[in-house]
């Protein structure tokens, strides 16, 4: 619903800060405030050791910090966070972090030691969704007490094994690590839940924004405080409203009535282009669009056929067309802003090398190859071109559409032939994507559903396992670094997955909107960083 024009400022943030939703929005937003319009019914819990949706995690990006953070001005780059310092032991299992001193909550209680390991603690005990980032380290909750210990103004975390000290780092600049205040949170807690009721509809940081209210599927009111330790926020106000439609999105950003826009369509994207009260700003996203091609299936064991595949996608094609400015060409399975990441895109269409690739493989022509598919328009216009292409080269294939559900649960009983998927990572390190897409402990039908795209797709990565294995415990980054390109390149050229696109983002704004950062494939929105 959108607000009449006349509806004054005052009163707007008046009902936003009552915590009820005003009826629509105002003209010419205020230069203290940024009016943001997203898609936020995605939003489960904004408790940060809980949360684990886009929406909820960029909401507490702007409320919460963490002892480690990441730059938002410059991608995958550790910086200081509430720890202005941190080590690891000889034996590469004992880390500690020196805690920054005169940092407060937003109630004004100083940041401790005791809280930062307080919280940590908290994620292993409430183990809710996003718990397997630190539980992944050997933290359980009956032993989490004395693996995650504190002294004067040092926090100490013990892992049971060792791993590479980047892959512990990068998880804690995770969501899910973010520093709470303790004392107010317990203060909160009813029946043992640690508070998670109550963090439901609050905040408890030390991030630059304090939450002021919050509506699910409506929208939220974060307010600057005063004294934060990167410095004051420049905007006093951000006010999100959930308005999901791409249309509706670009009328109110064409009026002033909002400076940002984050669910435009291409079309509406190419409708501003040229506005000069209008920007859009380009980015990458973390989720990469692949085909998973079942090994059960004899002919899409073939390496012949599936190097026929890679060459038989018309990748340019579609970014030109039906994903423009949404997705862009990417061949390997680490997003770019990770760790690792690689850039380079050897494969194109080329017909006439996919037809002798396919007269090389030995296969009885023309291969008909199950096609499973969400039903969802992008993916199905991405399935029509591979339709088209396919054919060409002597395979034709049968779509199988079905909802997201169904075709998620054909994919994890590996009951496809060839299915077209995405996958987003989980945490800032690459052996989130490394460890699905390039491990396979058990590929037995009795291992059941697991979080292994390799299993799902019974294929067994062989050298690639070990491999992966051996990377997450590399202590040196520039050779853990160089690690996963080798292990990128050796999947992408030789594995079950035909890798295809990298999710790209498009923020459409006002032009006098500076400094907003969507955060890139490894992080979420920063607020803090913008000016009007």
């Amino acid at each position: 619903m959108l607000l009449k024009h006349g509806f004054g400022r005052a009163a707007v943030f008046a009902a936003l800060m009552a915590g009820t939703a005003p009826m629509a929005l105002m003209a010419e937003t205020p230069a203290d405030t940024l009016v943001v319009a997203d898609a936020i019914d995605d939003i489960v819990s904004i408790d940060p050791h809980e949360a684990f949706e886009f929406s909820g995690t960029d909401l507490n990006n702007n409320t919460y910090d963490s002892l480690i953070e990441l730059d938002p001005t410059k991608p995958g780059e550790l910086v200081p966070g509430l720890a202005e310092s941190w080590a690891v032991a000889e034996d590469g299992m004992t880390y500690t972090f020196k805690v920054k001193s005169g940092i407060t909550f937003s109630s004004g209680n100083p940041l401790t030691a005791e809280d930062a390991a307080g919280s940590l603690r908290r994620v292993v005990k409430l183990n809710k969704t996003p718990a397997f980032i630190l539980t992944q380290f050997g933290l359980t909750p009956e032993n989490v007490d004395q693996m995650i210990t504190f002294d004067g103004d040092t926090v100490t975390i013990k892992t049971d094994k060792e791993y590479a000290p980047s892959f512990v780092y990068n998880c804690l600049t995770a969501g899910v690590a973010s520093i709470v205040d303790m004392k107010t949170v317990m203060a909160n807690e009813v029946d043992g839940d640690m508070g998670n009721a109550w963090l439901k509809a609050n905040s408890a940081g030390t991030g630059a924004y304090v939450l002021r209210s919050f509506k699910p599927n409506e929208g939220y009111v974060l307010e600057a405080r005063a004294g934060h330790w990167r410095g004051d926020a420049k905007i006093k106000n951000v006010f999100m409203q959930h308005v999901p439609e791409g249309a509706t999105q670009r009328l109110l950003l064409e009026k002033g009535d909002i400076d940002v826009a984050r669910e435009m369509t291409p079309t509406d994207i190419a409708g501003v282009t040229g506005n000069p009260d209008i920007k859009v700003q380009n980015d990458v996203g973390g989720q990469v669009y692949y085909l998973a091609l079942n090994q059960k299936k004899a002919e899409l064991a073939n390496p012949k056929v599936q190097e026929a595949m890679r060459w038989a996608v018309d990748y340019a094609g579609m970014t030109d067309s039906i994903l423009k400015g949404q997705w862009v060409v990417h061949q390997s399975f680490l997003p770019q802003g990770f760790l690792g990441a690689l850039t380079e895109t050897p494969y194109s269409l080329d017909l006439e090398k996919a037809k002798a690739l396919m007269a090389e493989s030995g296969v009885t022509l023309p291969l008909e190859v199950k096609f499973t598919v969400r039903n969802n328009q992008e993916r199905l216009d991405i399935a029509t071109s591979l339709q088209n292409t396919f054919a060409q080269v002597g395979i034709n294939l049968v779509l199988d559409v079905g909802d997201g559900a169904q075709g998620l649960e054909v994919y994890r009983g590996r009951l496809h032939e060839m299915t077209l998927q995405t996958w987003g990572p989980d945490y800032p390190d690459p052996h989130t994507n490394a460890s699905t897409f390039a491990m396979n402990p058990d590929n037995s039908d009795e291992a059941g559903n697991t979080g292994y795209l390799a299993w799902r797709t019974a294929w067994e990565p062989g050298e690639l396992h070990a491999l992966t294995e051996a990377a997450v415990v590399e202590k040196d980054t520039e050779k853990r670094k160089a690690m996963y390109e080798e292990i990128q390149r050796k999947h992408r050229d030789g594995s079950a997955f035909v890798m295809m696109f990298q999710q790209a983002r498009q923020e459409a704004m006002r032009a006098n909107v500076m400094g907003f950062y969507a955060g890139g494939a490894t992080d979420s929105a920063s607020y803090w960083t913008v000016t009007k």
